[in-house]
C-alpha cells in the first residue's frame, strides 16, 4: 500500500480522514492509529510522513520516486524519528532520546516526524515522558503513535491525539489471496484470522516452526481434555521451549484463542466459522463432551487476560502456569 489510493481500498474512513485534513492543510500534531495486525497502520504511517516531506506530490499523493520518498522508505530519513520496543517494551531513555533530537533544527526541512511502534507497551515513565512531549506540541512536529490496543495506553495521551480506528480486513478476500499463491485452504482459513499482511501469512505457511506451534497448540488443548495431569509437564517440555519470543508467546495464546472458540463455535451450531478444527473431525466432538459453553467463555476470558500480562512483562512462565490453572479449575 503505497498510496492513498490504494489505503482507501482497505481503509476508506481513515483515509479520508488524513486526506482531508491534508489538503485543508489542519494536520493534526498527534495521531493515535489503533486497529489489529495487518489493517495498514505501518503504511499509513511511512505514507503520511512521505506526505509531509515529498517535494514533488500530486495533491495528497507523494510522488514515491524523490529523495525524501526514498529514504522514509529504507528507514534513514533524519527528520523521521522511529520508536520500537526495547525487548518488551518502550523505556523512558527512548523517549528522553527523542525530546533530545528534537530539540536540534530539522537537517532537511523544517519538520520533524516521530512514530511509536506498539505505543501500548510504553512503560509509565516513558508514558509520562511522552505525554509531556505532546503537551508542548511544536507546530512543525508530528507525532504518529500505533497500537493495538489503545485502551492500554494513557487516557491523557489519547485525548492529546487524534484517534484514528482501523477497521478489520475482509478475511474471505484475504484467504482467496493465499490460495491463488498455493497455500492450502484450511491453511488459508487459519493464516486470515491471525494476520492481514499477505507476505507474513505466505512466510508462515512454509515455516516449519509455525507448522510445529500449530501441532503443539492442538496437543495440549487435546492435553487438557484427555491428560489434564500432564498438561504441566507439556507446557514445561514441549511449549515453551518452541515459544520463546515474546511475539510467539502471544502467537501461541492466538491459536489457543482460535481452538477454543472453534469449540464453541461447535456447541452453538457455527461449525463453518471454525478455522483450526474441519466440522468432520472427530477431535472436536470429544472436546465438545469436555468443555461446555459456560468453560469456553471462561477459558476465552483467561486468555485474552494472558495476553494482556504478556504485554506488561509479566514472566511468560508464570502467565502459562497461571493459565495452565484457571483452564483445570
Amino acid at each position: 500500500m503505497n498510496t492513498w489510493s490504494e489505503i482507501a481500498h482497505i481503509q476508506p474512513l481513515a483515509r479520508k480522514t488524513i486526506t482531508n485534513s491534508i489538503e485543508k492543510g489542519r494536520l493534526s500534531h498527534a495521531y493515535l492509529l489503533q486497529g489489529e495486525r495487518g489493517t495498514g497502520k505501518e503504511a499509513i504511517a511511512l505514507l503520511l510522513a512521505k506526505t509531509l516531506f515529498c517535494r514533488e506530490r500530486s495533491g495528497v499523493e507523494p510522488c514515491l520516486e524523490c529523495h525524501a520518498c526514498k529514504r522514509i522508505d529504507s528507514g534513514n530519513h533524519p527528520d523521521v524519528h522511529w520508536i520500537e520496543p526495547d525487548g518488551q517494551s518502550i523505556r523512558k531513555e527512548q523517549i528522553e532520546h527523542l525530546q533530545k533530537e528534537f530539540t536540534y533544527s530539522g537537517l532537511e526541512s523544517d519538520k520533524k516526524v516521530y512514530v511509536v511502534k506498539g505505543a501500548d507497551t510504553m512503560t509509565v515513565n516513558a508514558s509520562n515522558r511522552l505525554l509531556k512531549f505532546l503537551e508542548e506540541p511544536s507546530r512543525k512536529t508530528t507525532a504518529i503513535l500505533m497500537t493495538e490496543n489503545s485502551s492500554s495506553i494513557l487516557p491523557t495521551i489519547r485525548s492529546r491525539c487524534q484517534m484514528i480506528d482501523l477497521k478489520p480486513l475482509n478475511p474471505g478476500a484475504f484467504q482467496q489471496q493465499l490460495i491463488d499463491r498455493d497455500v492450502p485452504r484450511s491453511t488459508a482459513v487459519l493464516l486470515s484470522a491471525l494476520t492481514n499482511q499477505l507476505d507474513e501469512a505466505i512466510s508462515w505457511s512454509q515455516d516449519e516452526w509455525f507448522a510445529q506451534a500449530r501441532r503443539l497448540m492442538i496437543q495440549l488443548v487435546e492435553t487438557f481434555s484427555t491428560n489434564p495431569n500432564d498438561v504441566f509437564l507439556f507446557i514445561h517440555q514441549a511449549w515453551m521451549p518452541h515459544f520463546k519470543e515474546r511475539q510467539q508467546q502471544e502467537q501461541g495464546l492466538d491459536l489457543l484463542l482460535l481452538a477454543f472458540k472453534d469449540i464453541l463455535y461447535y456447541h452453538i451450531g457455527k461449525e463453518d466459522d471454525m478455522v483450526v478444527f474441519a466440522k468432520d473431525d472427530a477431535r472436536i466432538e470429544n472436546l465438545v463432551m469436555v468443555f461446555s459453553q459456560e468453560k469456553l467463555l471462561d477459558i476465552l476470558n483467561k486468555l485474552l487476560d494472558a495476553k494482556r500480562k504478556l504485554k506488561q512483562n509479566v514472566n511468560p512462565t508464570l502467565v502459562m502456569e497461571q493459565l495452565t490453572i484457571q483452564i483445570q479449575g
